[in-house]
């Protein structure tokens, strides 16, 4: 029985020859025989159609296909072509002839679609209970909801079914299931993957999300299944992200005021997501408290405000016709969006630029935000008995994020006594993606256990680089190292000290004529290691930078101690005429030091 779907270890298994993506097919055929009890799928290919996407594979190169392979589940309210995209409504289906963006890509990567999963109706819902197939089941438990809407998404992925899958997220529904079935749950920056394809919940809002075991996981479909499409009036390309706290020694996270946090009565939760700030600090990032009223002012914007007659536009012509068939908690909520006006909207659309201005200042204090994914979970009974207002709840920490323009990963954060998963958010600004992920993944091995709800142990991570950073590393010795009078000059284009290291034993160090600057020259012998400094900046930056650098100093390539190369300072030959050779004293600040004894 082929039980392991992580994406890495898939792959060793096909480059090996010890699995073959048919072998891999028949088992989840054999998985899949039985009764879906969980109500995870509303449609699924058959098992000659899924034989065929196998076969397709055969004498393809495995290392030029990414996904080769790999076995993957979509929400049903993304297009496959072939299958009916019901929204969860039955008397709203199509079958489209083509597949979304963003599922062709996947394909075109060697994925195999597996089918369509199970969703609150039309994207409305944080639970998995709205569906006229079924509540979706959590995946530990059964009586508890697998949250929403994404649901049947998550859960295939969390019984060992599909290694990842594709969901949508407008309000949270590609991270509260992601909690509630212990994966990882990643919300792209809003436009980075195509919704081409996908029937529109608040189409200006609506992100296609991921799915997965691992952060890598995450990232590896990440990076094919994002990209421009010009079909798509909301796409746009995923820029280079900046600093990357996710691998930094060094990063500040805020935090939520403890006024401003809400477990809804789930002591279990609260102790979870304090061992997540405590686990966050050992990894080395400083705690900021922050003021989290502003983005729960926000959040309440999206059903409160233009938003819903948003998601009436989306379906309006069905439901003006067939009200009646759309899922009585749903239809309560769309209806709410025929009486918005046009001034209304306007002036809520005042209301959220304010609300944005006061958010985006909280970036200045910290590089990544820390907040429960949901303050707690429900029984299936509960939620359906008050589905207005526990939904809402399920909410709290998850309404405001497209509409400030975020991006968000859901990580596993532990498991409350009574074996249910809970998990935290890291959120950033939009493009930090790469970040978010690596932070996740480090967070997720400082966690340790199982992948979702299976037996198998988290592998180990793997130090992934597959998106463009956007920085520019720049190496200092004199006049710009930490506390210097030039030092200014990197930290006013938001540079960040990375290491503190030496040069190769390669080169002198020179006190130029004015005393104010040294000057490095790299020699053939005789040479020395010079304490440095490396920074990090953005590239959009580094510009200016170069460009203020007074003759005879320069930008080159020099060599550190642990034998990486990286841009710094060095000083032309001709520069050092006259200079005093200080390379005795392995440094600017040491000969600085010495003039003052």
């Amino acid at each position: 029985m082929i039980s392991d779907l992580n994406i890495a270890t898939l792959r060793r298994r096909y480059q090996s020859g010890d699995l073959t993506p048919l072998a891999l097919v028949e088992d989840l055929l054999a998985r899949m025989a039985g009764e879906d009890t969980h109500a995870i799928w509303i449609s699924r290919l058959d098992a000659e159609a899924l034989r065929a996407y196998a076969r397709a594979l055969e004498g393809r190169d495995i290392a030029g296909l990414p996904l080769y392979g790999i076995p993957f589940a979509i929400k049903d309210n993304i297009d496959l072509a072939g299958l009916p995209t019901t929204a969860a409504c039955p008397e709203f289906a199509y079958t489209p002839e083509r597949s979304a963006t963003v599922v062709q890509r996947l394909i075109d990567a060697g994925a195999i679609p597996l089918g369509k999963a199970n969703l609150d109706q039309f994207a409305t819902g944080l639970n998995g209970t709205r569906s006229p197939y079924g509540a979706c089941r959590n995946a530990f438990n059964p009586d508890y909801i697998s949250g929403g809407s994404s649901s049947g998404s998550a859960v295939a992925v969390a019984l060992g079914l599909a290694s990842f899958s594709l969901g949508t997220d407008t309000a949270g529904s590609g991270r509260v299931p992601a909690a509630f079935n212990n994966l990882v749950g990643h919300k792209p920056s809003c436009g980075a993957l195509s919704t081409r394809g996908v029937v529109p919940a608040c189409r200006s809002l609506d992100a296609v999300s991921i799915f997965a075991l691992t952060a890598e996981d995450a990232e590896r479909v990440l990076v094919v299944a994002t990209g421009f499409d010009a079909d798509d009036e909301y796409s746009r390309p995923l820029a280079p992200h900046g600093f990357d706290f996710g691998r930094a020694a060094h990063f500040r996270f805020g935090v939520p005021r403890q006024q401003d946090l809400a477990f809804f009565g789930n002591a279990e939760a609260e102790r979870l997501f304090d061992e997540a700030v405590a686990r966050m600090q050992a990894l080395g990032g400083t705690p900021v408290e922050i003021d989290f009223a502003p983005f729960l002012q926000t959040a309440r914007l999206l059903y409160g405000g233009p938003w819903v007659a948003e998601r009436y536009l989306a379906i309006r012509d069905f439901f003006d016709a067939q009200a009646d068939k759309v899922f009585p908690p749903v239809r309560e909520i769309i209806a709410g969006g025929r009486a918005i006006s046009a001034a209304d909207t306007f002036a809520h659309l005042y209301t959220l630029r304010a609300f944005k201005r006061v958010c985006d200042a909280v970036w200045n204090d910290i590089d990544v935000l820390l907040t429960p994914t949901a303050g707690t979970i429900y029984c299936i009974d509960e939620m359906q008995a008050d589905p207005i207002r526990l939904n809402s709840n399920l909410g709290y920490y998850t309404n405001f994020m497209n509409l400030l323009d975020l991006a968000a990963t859901a990580v596993p954060a532990g498991f409350q006594h009574d074996g249910l998963p809970f998990g935290v958010t890291l959120i950033a600004p939009p493009h930090q993606d790469g970040p978010l992920l690596h932070l996740a993944s480090r967070m997720q091995q400082a966690l340790g256990g199982k992948t979702g709800a299976t037996a198998h142990p988290l592998p180990a991570a793997e130090a992934l680089n597959l998106l463009a950073s956007g920085q520019v590393c720049v190496a200092v010795v004199g006049a710009h190292l930490s506390g210097l009078p030039l030092n200014p000059q990197l930290t006013e284009r938001r540079a960040r000290r990375i290491a503190t290291t030496q040069t190769a034993p390669k080169y002198r160090l020179y006190a130029l004529p004015d005393g104010k600057r040294p000057g490095l020259i790299k020699v053939e012998s005789g040479g020395g290691a010079i304490a440095c400094e490396v920074w990090e900046m953005p590239a959009a930056a580094f510009g200016t930078f170069v460009a203020g650098i007074a003759a005879p100093l320069g930008i080159g390539t020099l060599e550190l101690a642990d034998g990486a190369s990286v841009n710094g300072f060095i000083c032309e030959g001709l520069g050092v005429a006259g200079a005093q050779d200080i390379t005795e004293f392995g440094g600017w600040r040491a000969w600085l030091a010495s003039r003052d004894v």
